[in-house]
């Protein structure tokens, strides 16, 4: 079964993308896509054509962080396999990447599923990576129905350039929120909090610490004090500011026909107006049905307020770090 047309959902990660995810399923037309190209990566594009078995091996290999992560009881709601009763297990070997976060999104039984789709895939013959997704894709219409396909993952703006250059036909949309309500979601986040700590040290001179370091490269430390450590808010903002502005641009060299701006803040405002709009770029009917379902979900999602409740002058030192990212929104014409 061949989906037409394809669209990826892009966006800084705690910017709406999930409750956004949950609103797509609802549409009879969409296949909504959760968290996989998130799920797979680093090695989620890769240039070179594939076999078939080589592909399956993407998609079935367990990622040494996911399952760090899991050991050591560090909450990470986007991985939800933990919570269904599969087969496989940290302790058993891993969880394969595939099933962590996107199966589960489609079905209760995703261990079903990842061994129906073993057998077609593998059996491919050497192509691109992309000509392999998308028999994918083909295979999870065939089971979940639509017509086209969505693919949301978190933390995805950069991956904008490598989506285009596989998927030269995929429509793009992006979807953002309040800086500043995103960087202290960001700064609660375990995923987050690691990959600040990454930004940071590829911008230093400094080492890390000895102990930072020997966490970082040993699959057997316990990641926690990585995330017990002390980083102020702002360091977040400038995290979101750097995500957004480099996104940007990104997405400022695709066709305009091709992308759209999605503001978080409007979709909670005015959800059958956004909604319209969004349906018609991915290419399907506004049903009635699916904009009274998505407004009825998205009314439970209340517009973020939390950063307000800060401190005045650490609120300040937020909105300062993240006015980089608000000007160029601005100047995008998607503030």
């Amino acid at each position: 079964m061949r989906l037409q047309p394809l669209t990826f959902v892009v966006g800084t990660g705690r910017c709406g993308s999930t409750a956004l995810s949950r609103v797509l399923r609802l549409h009879p037309d969409l296949l909504s896509v959760s968290e996989l190209i998130a799920a797979l990566e680093p090695d989620a594009l890769p240039e070179a054509p594939l076999t078939g078995a080589e592909f399956w091996r993407i998609l079935a290999t367990p990622r040494s962080f996911a399952n760090r992560v899991i050991r050591d009881g560090i909450p990470l709601p986007e991985y939800r396999y933990p919570h269904v009763k599969g087969r496989f297990s940290v302790a058993g070997g891993g969880i394969p990447a595939l099933c962590m976060m996107t199966l589960p999104h489609l079905t209760d039984d995703p261990d079903a599923l990842f061994d129906a789709l073993e057998p077609e895939l593998s059996r491919r013959p050497a192509a691109p990576v992309a000509d392999h997704y998308r028999a994918l894709f083909g295979l999870l219409g065939e089971r979940f129905g639509g017509r086209a396909v969505v693919e949301r993952s978190g933390y995805s703006l950069r991956s904008v350039p490598r989506l285009r250059e596989a998927f030269p036909e995929a429509r793009f949309v992006h979807l953002h929120r309040d800086g500043a309500d995103c960087a202290l979601s960001m700064s609660r986040h375990p995923g987050f909090r690691l990959i600040q700590l990454m930004a940071e040290r590829a911008e230093t001179t400094e080492d890390l610490p000895a102990g930072l370091a020997a966490l970082l490269s040993d699959d057997d430390a316990d990641l926690r004090p990585l995330y017990e450590r002390s980083v102020a808010i702002a360091e977040f903002g400038r995290l979101w500011s750097h995500t957004i502005v480099e996104g940007l641009a990104h997405l400022s060299r695709l066709p305009a026909a091709i992308r759209m701006s999605l503001s978080y803040e409007s979709l909670l405002d005015a959800p059958e107006r956004e909604l319209t709009r969004l349906a018609r770029h991915l290419g399907v009917d506004p049903l009635p049905e699916w904009l009274a379902a998505g407004s009825a979900l998205l009314d439970g999602d209340r517009r973020g307020t939390a950063a307000a409740t800060l401190p005045p002058a650490e609120l300040a030192a937020l909105r300062e770090s993240c006015s980089p990212g608000a000007r160029a929104l601005s100047l995008a014409g998607a503030g």
